[in-house]
């Protein structure tokens, strides 16, 4: 087969079958979309960074989370905007690259920061005494640099592998680049690839398997106790939201891949990215809404607007 990898492009043919009506009315509800994820997880990050009431470990965490919501959404829809505008779908291999590290990475991120949420949660509801002793600042710090060391690591073993041999077909068949529809691009494949990504898809799983038991056992210890049950309806309730949202969002993308022959082209693709656009947008506002000392914050804020508008 003839070798291609010297060539500087891949050609995205999620697309293809899309005509230039439906670009322009996906692109319309994407770009508002996107500028709202932007604002919404900005604004949350300005409320905790600058209230020093919320300078607590569940808040700086949640900081985290819409961190990487942001980096997430940056890595997808820029260019995804920029293919529903043209009429060649090209990206070069090496915004390729960065693109699938950073959708690598947030979505490894994803499951990081709801899992480190998971265990603040757990600790505040079932040991509150020992609560700022066990989540001691050194704690946070050493939480928050995994969160992001973890899933750098996941993204730099993903790239490696993907571009492990040279490339030998350049129709990428998603509407953005990820490491495993790189690896389907390349002249031949080992199990070396196979084993590194069953590691990645492990790894997911255990984090979603610890929050789940994490969750289990804040709920046995909020049965008998209407504090704690309050406690859980207050701020644990968003985080399983968004946990829920996550996962289904990752399935659905999973579902694709391994039905592809029974989706339509439309249908994958519109499946595929529920992982990079859903939780970006819901998150800060879940929060935002349930959260009782950000909500404060914002009422606050569109109180003083008022006020100074008269």
């Amino acid at each position: 087969m003839h070798n291609i990898s010297s060539l500087n492009f891949l050609t995205i043919t999620a697309l293809n079958e899309w005509d230039w009506t439906s670009r322009i009315i996906f692109f319309s509800f994407a770009l508002p979309v996107y500028l709202l994820t932007i604002v919404l997880n900005a604004a949350l990050i300005m409320i905790i960074a600058f209230e020093k009431a919320l300078h607590e470990p569940m808040y700086i965490l949640l900081c985290n989370l819409c961190v990487n919501d942001l980096c997430g959404t940056t890595g997808f829809y820029p260019r995804a905007l920029v293919y529903l505008l043209t009429e060649t779908n090209r990206i070069s291999i090496e915004e390729c690259v960065v693109q699938c590290l950073a959708i690598v990475m947030y979505t490894t991120g994803e499951f990081t920061n709801l899992s480190v949420m998971a265990i603040d949660r757990y600790i505040a509801i079932c040991q509150p005494l020992r609560y700022h002793t066990i989540m001691s600042p050194f704690t946070v710090r050493s939480l928050v640099t995994f969160i992001w060391i973890f899933p750098f690591l996941i993204g730099v073993m993903a790239i490696s592998m993907a571009l492990k041999y040279p490339l030998c077909r350049h129709d990428m068949h998603r509407l953005f680049c990820e490491h495993l529809s790189l690896m389907n691009l390349a002249c031949k494949q080992d199990i070396f690839q196979g084993i590194i990504n069953g590691f990645i898809y492990i790894s997911k799983a255990v984090f979603f398997v610890f929050v789940l038991i994490s969750y289990l056992k804040i709920i046995l210890a909020c049965r008998k106790s209407k504090v704690n049950q309050e406690k859980f309806y207050s701020t644990c309730v968003p985080h399983l939201i968004s946990f829920m949202i996550t996962t289904c969002g990752l399935s659905d993308s999973l579902l694709t891949r391994f039905k592809a022959e029974t989706v339509s082209d439309i249908a994958s693709t519109f499946l595929s990215v529920i992982i990079l656009t859903v939780p970006p947008v819901v998150n800060p506002v879940i929060y935002g809404i349930k959260l009782g000392p950000i909500r404060a914050k914002i009422l606050y804020i569109f109180k003083s607007q008022r006020i100074n508008n008269f």
